[in-house]
Formats: structure tokens, sequence, C-alpha cells
């Protein structure tokens, strides 16, 4: 407390300043604006300023996207630490930090519900998770997910956002890619579409995999989309790339996404994609 703070308090007549540990404010990490947090949450967590895309949860993208009354489906449980990895924290400790931390489970919940009267299941991953990390607990839930599809003959939704295999798994993070590859597949087989929205970022081995397997590719305006990072592939081929190659709009231009959706328009696109996707299956 400063000298000034001091004082001010001790005389009588004058009101004691409230303090709140509420935030109020939310900074933009692209324009750097200073945000009312209320406006920034009723925009969708999109910068009124720069029409930057924040990262959101899951809780807050079922909301937003699916009908209400959607039903969160439980986890499947998988071995934990199963290398017993440990660098400068056991990986154990990791886990129960990102757990407090978000309140979730791992870095992929799934929910059944409805987009605008269209039944599907949508499984969302979660950043703020250990970087949305794929590994075991996430590969059994994509699973879970798509196999709940085919149970309710129903589309499957994923809404992608991560840095990659989640290593302190080893080996076994990165069988999730091919087993993720099995049950598209298995979705393929009963005539389900499988529709893909790459959030900010999506990278690695799940860009390498399922999030690049979609029926139908969407991306939100500016994410970060690639394998591995700009650095490490100039680095690898010796050239300078163009800038911004790996956001959403240039892969649009590429032929790598089918289109880039704002937030705020989303929930109607999704909608339109089922009713052409599964049309007959809808008015049955």
């Amino acid at each position: 407390m400063s000298w000034l703070t001091r004082v001010r308090n001790s005389i009588p007549f004058l009101p004691k300043r409230e303090t709140t540990t509420e935030t109020l404010w939310h900074k933009c990490p692209e324009c750097e604006a200073m945000v009312f947090l209320k406006e920034y949450e009723e925009n969708l967590y999109v910068c009124p300023r720069c029409d930057h895309h924040g990262r959101i949860g899951p809780a807050r993208r079922f909301e937003m996207l699916l009908d209400p009354g959607f039903t969160v489906l439980a986890p499947p449980h998988v071995a934990e630490d199963p290398l017993k990895f440990r660098d400068s924290k056991r990986y154990s400790d990791r886990i129960k930090a990102a757990r407090a931390a978000t309140g979730a489970r791992d870095a992929l919940i799934n929910a059944r519900g409805a987009i605008e009267g269209h039944k599907a299941v949508m499984g969302v991953q979660d950043f703020a998770f250990m970087g949305g990390s794929m590994g075991m607990a996430v590969g059994a839930a994509f699973v879970a997910g798509a196999r709940a599809a085919i149970a309710d003959h129903c589309p499957y939704v994923i809404v992608t956002a991560a840095g990659g295999a989640r290593m302190q798994e080893g080996i076994l993070s990165l069988m999730q890619m091919p087993k993720a590859t099995v049950a598209i597949a298995e979705l393929k087989e009963a005539g389900l579409p499988y529709i893909v929205l790459l959030a900010d970022p999506t990278t690695g081995g799940v860009t390498a995999s399922y999030a690049m397997l979609g029926d139908v590719q969407l991306a939100e305006p500016g994410a970060l989309i690639g394998f591995a990072g700009q650095r490490v592939i100039e680095s690898t081929i010796r050239e300078k790339l163009p800038e911004g190659f790996q956001r959403a709009e240039y892969l649009l231009a590429h032929g790598m996404v089918d289109m880039v959706v704002h937030r705020k328009d989303l929930r109607a696109r999704l909608a339109l994609l089922l009713d052409y996707l599964t049309p007959r299956r809808e008015a049955a």
C-alpha cells in the first residue's frame, strides 16, 4: 500500500475505494485494444475492433453451436500416465493441474444434441487443456464420439484446436492418428457426414490425421493451421515462406479448406451443411 493510499484511507470523511477481483477488461492479443469484457463475451469472444477470433472452450462452443437441451457425453476412461513419464514435472501432476484449471477430464469433450433441429454429435477440443494435445484419452473420446454418431445415425462434427500429439505418452499418442482414421472410415461406411471446424490453432499430429479428413472442412478467420511451425519449415527447406501461409485464408485460397466462416455465422452454416448432407434422413 502506497503512502498516498494510507493517508487517504485514514481520513474519515473520505469514502473508501472499493476494489474487486472481477476482471472487467480483455486485451486483444492481435490489436492490443482493451475491450470491455461484457462486450467481448456478447460478441462471441471476437474482438469488435480487429475481428480477432479468441480461443474458447467446449462449454461455450456447445452453447454457441448446439440447440438448448444438448447432453455432454461421459468421457471414456483410459490408462493415465502409461509410461510413468517425468520431465521437469511428473506427467500425472500436469494432468491434475490441467483438470483443476479447466474442470474437464481431458482435452476432447463430446456432446449429443442438434444444430437448428438437425441431430448431431459434436466433439470440441480444448486448447486450454495441455494445448489440446492428442493422447490416449483424446483418441478414445474421438472414437466414442464417432460411434455415438453411428449409433444415433447422425453426423459427427468436430472442432479442433491442438498443438499436436501429447509427447508425454510417446508412441501411444501417435497411435491415436490411425485409430481416429479408422473411426472416420466407420462413419463413411455408415454413410454419415463427418464435418471439421478448424479453430486456432490446429497443428501437429491432429492436422496430420482427423483434422484434415472431413467431408467438409471449415475454418474460423485467422486460425493457425499447419503441421510443423514456420521457423522449423524455413530452416529445413532454407527458403523464406509467404507471410500468413499457415492461416485459414491462405489455406482457403490454395484449396486446403472449403470455407472460412465468421463465428457469428457458424451455427447457420453448419445447419445448412447438415441440411444438404442429410436431407432424406432429417425428413424421415
